[in-house]
């Protein structure tokens, strides 16, 4: 036992007991203002443009962005970069397609605006489901960050880090809702930009500001060599590296946490302002975790205190940028990335909980099961019920993907989002001749694709199911999971003669005009 403790850094455990004891602080503030449903899932729409742009880039800046694609640049190099890419460039698509008219018509998630002129129980049905198949996968990335950080923080056995992160994301939604989310994100996005920054800096001051030098010691230093600075270290075939690209591009504009945060402003101004200002946080972001990739790859290849005997990353390659926080500042600097990696985890997996139980007790438990008829009490009662199961499922999930990269994890979630929630979303709002049935057949071909596909590939049919080879070769399934829901939807469609196909191209106009002038018309027949 001495001798664990003598192997704790003091500085992290020290930052990070600070920052649960502030967030937890935040937490009981919001629980205190918490009175509706409205408070709960969207905190009573008073969040500001900026403050939901920085919440809005803490939710994105997850463990999968920090510790994931920095540890893909440190083990691949240039195709690190595909993923930084990819997560930005769904910003403008947000911005241009989908921010304003979501604000517009929905109220406490997209499943509203999915429902909102065609029949409900199907919609929030299968909206419920690819919410909470991307919640699921979302979450096992975080999971297994924060895992692997407290195991190295305090020598703990993964099992047991990964049960107080489930325990420490229950209380913060159960009790604080989005109120207490919010605040904990934009808390934490402020800490992790200075935090990179310090780190992108120190790094790139070794190199006197030359981008170039720290590229030429990098291929000197990598086992790969030259090799890194070019495509095709990390995603081998084309079929592959589109995939992850539509995954990435599209599937942002379906994550459903993400889009929860569009109902926590008070219009659709500054539902536009949020994206604006998320985007260049994020922009910005993504630039730091690149320099910090190549900067792990020079500082860390070949040390002995941070390479074990099997030439591995102590910790595993996640650990990348903690590594190199302590490798060129110290012991503070590893406490203070430590702690603000550890916040960044608990507030995004708070987040993705939040969304999570918003589709069990707003969608399927208030509009299938109740029909719209349970009371605010009953609802707020069920979420929070929702959320501690969620939360063991969290547990359960990142303990059996102990060993995954996390942004190779949260692809997979990026892909079931593009593939089950972004095509619904987008021609509901856009396309007169969708229907009720067009949506439904085509929203469960496109999740259900995705996730059979999931499950046949490398990630779960070799790597945990522990089969010889995968049945399906590539290693993202968005290309053939987003064809499969678009083209459902145009098929069952065109080709439904039904009334209420009738009635939900009849209900188009007035959904139309709500969604881009946010002019309260009454609701189409759906409702």
């Amino acid at each position: 036992m001495g001798e664990i403790l003598s192997n704790i850094n003091g500085t992290a455990v020290l930052v990070f007991f600070l920052f649960v004891g502030a967030s937890l602080g935040i937490t009981f503030w919001a629980s205190r203002r918490i009175h509706s449903r409205a408070d709960f899932y969207s905190a009573g729409g008073q969040i500001t443009g900026l403050q939901n742009g920085l919440a809005i880039s803490g939710d994105y800046m997850s463990a999968a962005s920090f510790l994931g694609i920095s540890a893909l640049v440190y083990t691949s190099g240039f195709d690190g970069l595909l993923y930084s890419i990819g997560f930005l460039v769904g910003w403008p698509i947000i911005l241009l397609l989908i921010a304003e008219p979501l604000r517009n018509l929905g109220k406490y998630n997209f499943s509203d605006v999915a429902s909102y002129r065609f029949q409900q129980t199907p919609i929030r049905i299968l909206a419920a489901l690819g919410s909470l198949t991307t919640v699921c996968l979302y979450l096992i990335a975080q999971m297994v960050g924060a895992g692997k950080l407290i195991e190295v923080m305090f020598h703990l056995p993964y099992e047991s880090a990964v049960i107080i992160v489930g325990a420490l994301m229950i209380a913060y939604v159960t009790f604080g809702g989005m109120l207490a989310t919010t605040w904990v994100q934009l808390i934490k996005a402020i800490l992790l930009l200075g935090g990179a920054s310090v780190v992108a800096f120190l790094v790139l001051m070794h190199y006197h500001f030359d981008l170039t030098a720290l590229f030429d010691d990098a291929t000197t230093k990598h086992a790969k060599g030259a090799a890194i600075m070019s495509p095709g270290t990390l995603v081998k075939d084309p079929i592959s590296a589109i995939s992850l690209g539509l995954a990435l591009m599209f599937g942002t504009a379906g994550l459903p946490h993400i889009l929860m945060r569009f109902f926590t402003v008070k219009d659709a101004r500054e539902a536009r302002r949020s994206v604006v200002f998320a985007t260049g946080f994020i922009g910005y972001f993504y630039v730091l975790t690149f320099i910090i990739g190549f900067g792990a790859i020079v500082f860390l290849t070949g040390d002995s205190t941070y390479v074990g005997a099997d030439g591995k990353l102590i910790g595993g390659d996640n650990m990348a940028a903690v590594q190199l926080a302590h490798a060129v500042g110290g012991d503070v600097l590893l406490g203070f990335i430590s702690a603000v990696a550890f916040a960044t985890i608990l507030a995004v997996v708070a987040g993705l909980t939040l969304a999570g139980a918003s589709a069990i007790s707003h969608d399927l438990y208030a509009r299938v099961f109740k029909k719209g008829k349970a009371d605010e009490k009953q609802e707020l009662r069920v979420s929070k019920i929702a959320s501690v199961m969620l939360g063991a499922v969290a547990i359960l999930l990142g303990i059996a993907f102990e060993q995954q990269n996390v942004a190779f994890m949260v692809g997979l979630a990026f892909a079931i989002a593009a593939s089950a929630n972004f095509p619904i979303i987008l021609l509901s709002m856009y396309w007169r001749g969708m229907t009720t049935r067009g949506a439904v057949v085509g929203g469960s071909m496109g999740l259900g694709t995705a996730v059979i596909l999931m499950i046949l590939g490398k990630t779960v049919w070799v790597t945990v199911l522990g089969f010889a080879q995968p049945v399906f070769p590539y290693e993202y399934p968005a290309l053939f999971s987003m064809t499969a829901a678009f083209l459902g939807i145009w098929l069952f469609s065109v080709t439904d003669r039904s009334e209420r196909g009738v009635m939900d191209r009849a209900a188009f106009d007035a959904q139309y005009i709500r969604a881009q002038t946010g002019i309260g018309i009454e609701k189409g027949s759906s409702h």
